[in-house]
């Protein structure tokens, strides 16, 4: 089958403005926000969403405002902006899936380690990428449709009759970091709500009053929302129930407890104990089940990226047109070797590790596990999307394999660990760095985008974002710590389970594998085994928003004719990107005046109302702005 033909939007011979300095200023600018935001996010909820559309958007309004005292910004300027925006996104998820650990561990990383690290993986899977565009993108066209990349190209062409989009985003914004501050900096409104059922046993549910994980609910949409929210039911109210039952009348607390017996902890303890291992081991055996399920498509596709890795530069660039021009492979081979030698000579990357022959082995495990992991992601987020990429299942084989490399040499204390878990943050972030790059190349190549300066843009994201995130990360680190109620930080957590399961073996593998025959199990029912393992991990809190905005999208968009749905769908999900960043962004900010203040706001307070009077209060707010939510996206305008 050969790619079908394709005419972009802006034609190869057509000349326009592209890189300005005010296009990758925006892009720098939107990409600071909503990376500070994402990791507050997967911080929070153990997952991060696609930035592109709101960027784009956002983009398209200040070019209209710019444009009054001055010249207007093309659509290429504006696809570029977020190509330079959407970098930062990727780069957080990298780093909060695994950096988080190494505060739990009692082992934190210094400000310029964290930037090193985010800069050696953002710029592996940037140049990765570059030989990797012409066989995903122009060859596979056709059979890789990239749903955000031509999404993104699709808001791109229709935002050039007009900016009206916009506002959702910036409403949301405005909303959710509103919204936020209620809850967590005036405190006038509980954030969360808990009942406790009368049957079974120590059976509760509860929701977070969040509107973040309200708007990524909704952009996740009703099939996967329902999933997640069925792991949570599973751990809240059939999990926990059994281990109180079958444990209330042993005398002696149950490993891995050591004070408190089954009969005197409480629903959350039985979680924090038992269910969150039990929910560990399904995430991981999901992962790798997803893995496993796409090996024929890895091997197919690292087959074909080595080959393109192969091609000669002169036939690379034989085609003169502007839409077919990529950075040189000498920028690939120059960059990759300045990362390899930073991260085995600069003491400061690998700062744990002592001696040169281990940095150059941490090293060389990074490029081995990126240079594959990063094919594989870009060919698999073409199928299914950036939301779905399994950058926590590669993670999780780049973990286990530096692990048991490092196990075999001897190399089992503390410093083995951390140094095994900076390689994964490498890895993690060049996959996901590559699956935003190859996303991004679609937009450009529906578009007529030039494909070196959509490069240069992702690598300049990467460069100019990486300290931003890293310093929100150490902000919210200074102020709610991970691991606990306000940041639990999941997929960090489950990283740092996988390390210490491997190295010390001190696992309760018997929860752990529990848990992997609960996704095995979904398998077989052939229910969708990552998202429902994340529900089962995750809190029911955290659950019900997520659930919520996925029946509402449903709720608002059945037995609609097919354009009023989009529409509907269009503007929720602008909306609900808003909702996220204001939420993250707010976040960042509470955590950046507790860290300047010495303390945690204490807010109002609304122990006036009383505990029945204030849940009320905080449901009534939080229906609101859900109501808000909705009259906004079914306007007809």
């Amino acid at each position: 089958m050969r790619a079908e033909p394709q005419r972009p939007y802006v034609p190869a011979e057509s000349t326009m403005h592209e890189l300005t300095i005010r296009a990758v200023g925006l892009g720098i600018l939107f990409g600071i926000v909503f990376g500070a935001a994402n990791a507050y996010l997967g911080l929070r909820a153990g997952l991060t969403v696609s930035t592109s559309i709101p960027v784009a958007v956002m983009t398209v309004a200040m070019f209209r405002i710019l444009g009054r005292f001055g010249r207007q910004g093309t659509i290429l300027e504006a696809n570029l902006a977020q190509t330079t925006g959407s970098a930062s996104s990727s780069l957080a998820s990298g780093i909060i899936f695994t950096l988080p650990a190494l505060f739990m561990w009692g082992m934190p990383p210094d400000l310029l380690q964290m930037i090193l690290l985010a800069l050696c993986g953002g710029l592996l899977g940037v140049l990765f990428m570059i030989p990797l565009r012409e066989l995903l993108i122009v060859r596979e066209h056709g059979r890789l449709p990239y749903p955000e990349g031509t999404a993104c190209a699709e808001v791109l062409k229709a935002s050039q009759g007009g900016g009206v989009q916009a506002s959702h985003v910036f409403l949301g914004l405005g909303l959710g970091a509103a919204f936020k501050a209620l809850t967590s900096w005036l405190k006038v409104v509980p954030d969360h709500v808990s009942l406790a059922l009368p049957w079974p046993r120590k059976a509760e549910v509860s929701m977070d009053f969040s509107a973040a994980l309200f708007g990524v609910g909704y952009i996740l949409g009703p099939r996967v929302a329902t999933i997640m929210v069925g792991g949570g039911l599973l751990s809240a109210v059939v999990i926990i129930p059994a281990i109180a039952w079958w444990g209330e009348r042993l005398p002696e607390p149950l490993f891995p407890e050591t004070i408190k017996t089954v009969a005197q902890m409480s629903s959350a303890e039985l979680w924090s104990r038992y269910v969150r291992y039990i929910g560990a081991g399904a995430v991981a055996a999901a992962g790798i089940l997803t893995l496993i399920r796409s090996i024929p498509l890895m091997l197919e596709s690292f087959r074909a990226g080595a080959a393109q890795f192969g091609r000669s530069s002169a036939a690379r660039q034989a085609a003169p047109a502007r839409t077919a021009r990529d950075l040189p492979l000498s920028v690939l081979a120059g960059g990759a070797v300045i990362v390899v030698l930073v991260m085995a000579l600069v003491p400061q990357v690998f700062s744990v590790i002592h001696g040169v022959p281990r940095q150059l082995l941490a090293a060389l495990c990074v490029v081995i596990f990126a240079f594959f992991f990063v094919t594989v992601a870009a060919r698999i987020v073409g199928l299914v999307g950036v939301t779905s990429n399994p950058t926590s299942g590669m993670t999780i084989a780049a973990l286990l394999g530096t692990a048991a490399v490092f196990l075999a040499i001897g190399w089992t204390d503390a410093t083995g660990k951390a140094a095994a878990l900076m390689v994964g943050c490498v890895v993690a972030i060049a996959a996901s760095i590559s699956g935003d790059t190859s996303q991004d190349l679609k937009t450009g190549f529906l578009l007529g985008a030039t494909p070196r300066y959509q490069q240069l843009a992702q690598l300049v994201g990467v460069l100019t974002s990486a300290t931003f995130v890293c310093l929100s990360v150490l902000l919210l680190a200074e102020t709610f710590g991970f691991g606990g109620k306000d940041l639990p930080a999941p997929q960090a957590t489950l990283m740092k389970l996988v390390i210490d399961g491997v190295i010390d073996q001190s696992l309760p593998w018997e929860l752990v594998g529990f848990g992997a025959g609960i996704a095995l199990l979904a398998e077989l029912l052939r229910v969708p085994s990552l998202p429902f393992a994340v529900g089962v991990y995750l809190p029911l809190s955290t659950m019900t928003p997520i659930f919520l905005g996925g029946f509402l999208r449903w709720l608002m968009t059945r037995n609609q004719p097919a354009t009023t749905a989009e529409s509907r769908i269009d503007r929720g999900v602008l909306l609900g990107s808003g909702f996220v960043g204001g939420e993250g962004l707010l976040g960042v900010a509470l955590a950046g005046a507790a860290f300047a203040l010495g303390r945690k706001p204490e807010g109002l307070g609304y122990a006036w109302a009383g505990d029945a009077s204030g849940r009320l209060l905080g449901a009534t707010a939080f229906a609101l702005l859900v109501g808000w939510f909705v009259r906004r996206a079914m306007l007809r305008t």
